[in-house]
């Protein structure tokens, strides 16, 4: 077909790959427990013979729309393969275990949600990533929580809200550097008026996590199993003295000062290895088989044995794969432009200030259900909601608010997206499991619509204080 030939696809043409998918999607993961990869694979197939037969496109253009949308999230999928390694190489030396072993010492079943919450909050707007934040003291905290017999969905939502609250406001974060480089404006001035959404959703979060944390206060713990779990951990390491410690903090410190991800990352590993190698005396095959295919622990205590067999360059490929499925046919759809001829049908619809942000934050949610990845469900409703705002006058920091309050929020809670493929990868809780008490991510979205709803906090263009409409 020629080029001349090539049209937009109708509201019609752009439902029926993504009716599709919900359908068939639901229908293998509740029906057979199957994973999302082939249902993302026939969904991407199916939207590309509507784009070659209905729309015009030729294979090379649909090609290039998947290609374009791999790369942009190709430093994702690096990250994702680093982590893995990590973890394998953390556990063999003795890094996790030793966050392990004496958090068991510190921490308690009553505060132990709340202070996960605020430690991985902490840790993730120090760094401003919420991965690295969840593949380390995530991993380690969720050990803990199993070890406190607290339900491992309610831990991994404790553990996802803190570390997406500091990415969301962290100047490192680069999700929350794109948002404000999407809208035109600039970093801080987003920052700040993230905050007046955010800061109230972890409040209630840190409210609702005391409340369910008092329900274990007062149970009778196996004192006995966590005490097996701490004298098997000493049995199993030479040392869990806390100069281990020394590689997370190295990899926090390197973020701060702004070191990249990636190079930081290497250089936790390798710090794992000379840990692994002096301090516990592994030889090197060993630690090259942790990195692989991840540690495999033999102690005989069950327990003991699911919290530290896991990682490895192995585990992760599931994820991976699972990342390029959903980039595939997001690629698919941005190319071709279905996503932008529903979100126009929303946009029509959108009426006033509170219109126009609820339409922005369901377009990013909707990316992220159909492209997959949390950087298009930025990208794409900013490019697509820019002038809408300034119509109506709004400041830039109006739509990168939504933006980071939706796209950035709620990736985490869709399994197929990168970031719920990695959380779900990395500590083996599926995303069913988490996502009802992932409370952050769920209950800020609501709390930013509220504001508006309620004319709170609203920036008109060249304004210097919030007009309430």
């Amino acid at each position: 077909m020629s080029k001349k030939e090539v049209r937009n696809a109708t509201l019609v043409e752009s439902l029926i790959p993504i009716s599709f998918m919900a359908i068939f999607l639901s229908f293998c993961i509740f029906k057979y427990g199957a994973s999302p990869h082939i249902p993302l694979i026939v969904t991407t197939i199916i939207a590309s013979l509507i784009a070659v037969f209905r729309l015009g496109y030729s294979w090379e253009v649909i090609e290039q729309g998947m290609f374009e949308t791999i790369i942009s999230a190709m430093q994702a999928i690096l990250i994702t393969i680093l982590i893995g390694i990590l973890i394998g190489v953390w556990i063999v030396s003795g890094v996790v275990p030793c966050m392990i072993y004496w958090g068991l010492k510190i921490i308690s079943p009553n505060i132990f949600l709340v202070a996960s919450l605020l430690a991985c909050a902490i840790i993730s707007i120090s760094t401003g990533s919420s991965w690295s934040t969840i593949g380390t003291i995530g991993v380690a905290l969720l050990g803990i929580a199993q070890s406190l017999e607290i339900p491992v969905g309610l831990a991994a939502g404790a553990i996802i809200s803190g570390a997406y609250f500091g990415d969301k406001l962290s100047p490192l974060s680069e999700t929350t550097n794109l948002a404000p480089a999407v809208s035109g404006t600039d970093l801080f001035s987003h920052i700040k008026y993230m905050t007046y959404s955010t800061i109230p959703s972890l409040i209630i979060c840190i409210i609702i996590y005391g409340v369910i944390g008092l329900r274990y206060s007062g149970r009778n713990l196996d004192i006995e199993n966590i005490l097996l779990v701490q004298e098997t951990l000493k049995l199993t390491f030479n040392t869990l003295s806390p100069v281990l410690l020394i590689a997370p903090i190295f990899v926090i410190s390197l973020v701060i000062f702004k070191i990249p991800a990636i190079p930081g990352l290497v250089g936790g590993i390798l710090i794992g290895v000379l840990f692994a190698v002096t301090l516990q005396g592994v030889d090197l095959g060993s630690v090259l088989s942790a990195a692989q295919n991840g540690y495999v622990a033999k102690t005989g205590v069950q327990a003991v044995e699911e919290l530290l067999s896991k990682g490895g360059l192995s585990s992760m490929m599931s994820t991976i794969s699972l990342i390029l499925c959903a980039l595939s046919l997001g690629g698919v759809l941005e190319k071709t432009g279905m996503l932008k001829s529903i979100a126009e049908v929303l946009l029509k619809r959108a009426k006033g200030v509170f219109g126009t942000v609820a339409c922005t934050m369901l377009t990013c949610l909707f990316t992220n259900i159909i492209a997959g990845e949390q950087y298009l469900a930025i990208v794409i409703p900013g490019k697509m909601y820019k002038s809408e705002f300034e119509k109506k006058g709004l400041d830039p920091v109006m739509l990168s608010r939504a933006l980071e309050d939706s796209g950035t929020l709620t990736s985490v809670l869709v399994p197929w997206t990168s970031c719920g493929a990695y959380v779900a990868g990395v500590l083996g809780v599926s995303a069913f499991t988490y996502a009802p008490f992932t409370f952050l991510n769920i209950i800020n979205p609501f709390v930013s619509l509220i504001m508006i709803a309620f004319g709170i906090k609203i920036v008109r263009t060249n304004s210097n204080k919030e007009e309430i409409v």
